[in-house]
């Protein structure tokens, strides 16, 4: 698939996501949620495997969000007006939903009841954590971030304008990251004139406002700045 289509193709595929988390308040929670459990689960010391485990049930829970809101939307095209299939429908949806949000619930419960026992017990001890995951986590975190943000004053693409810029975003978070794993004046300075770079294109273009690249930039850094200093 061509570059261009590819780039078409997922705008469409990010712009439900937009759709979604703007107009289900529940999605939005869900994002909310996964941010909280990644930061918990660091803070935590979180094994790995269930670390893992919690990542994959809340993509589950966001997924069979979304399909929810995909069915409702399909049921309220094809019946105008009230009526019980209508409701059977949506009903059996939400109901799948809820047992989806309801294992995750009772899963997750299981994993960090022991770890935030201790923490209420013995007191906050930052768990520490190698690099190259913090690097990871940051991205995630700052582009979830960006889609909230986006859904929240809901203007523009994902991939192509509105607020902040999510491509300026993603690239400083990589210029703080690999600053501080490396250590080396040169191949920071090297990453931030390609992250300037990046993001200069996005104004010069046309795509976003300048403001709107300096407050994609000030997300990328701050969050991933300040979950480096908290895990490392």
């Amino acid at each position: 698939m061509p570059l261009r289509r590819w780039f078409k193709s997922a705008n469409f595929a990010i712009s439900g996501i937009l759709h979604a988390s703007k107009t289900q308040r529940h999605i939005r929670y869900h994002l909310y949620a996964v941010i909280l459990v990644l930061i918990l689960s660091f803070l935590l010391g979180i094994k790995r495997g269930e670390f893992l485990v919690l990542v994959v049930l809340a993509i589950i829970v966001i997924t069979t969000e979304m399909i929810n809101t995909a069915i409702e939307e399909i049921a309220n095209v094809l019946f105008k007006e009230y009526d019980e299939k209508a409701k059977t429908i949506k009903d059996v949806a939400a109901g799948a939903v809820f047992i989806t949000a309801l294992g995750a619930a009772v899963t997750g419960y299981i994993i960090l009841f022991r770890p935030l026992k201790g923490l209420f017990l013995d007191g906050l001890l930052v768990a520490h954590n190698s690099e190259e995951n913090i690097a990871v986590i940051a991205l995630i975190i700052v582009l979830v971030l960006v889609v909230v943000t986006k859904a929240y004053f809901g203007r523009g693409l994902p991939l192509e304008g509105g607020m902040p810029s999510g491509h300026a975003a993603l690239s400083f978070s990589v210029w703080v990251a690999v600053t501080l794993i490396s250590g080396n004046f040169v191949v920071s300075l090297l990453v931030l004139i390609l992250a300037v770079s990046i993001a200069q294109s996005r104004v010069y273009v046309g795509v976003h406002r300048a403001w709107e690249v300096i407050l994609g930039a000030m997300l990328g850094v701050v969050v991933t700045f300040l979950l480096f200093k908290l895990f490392l």
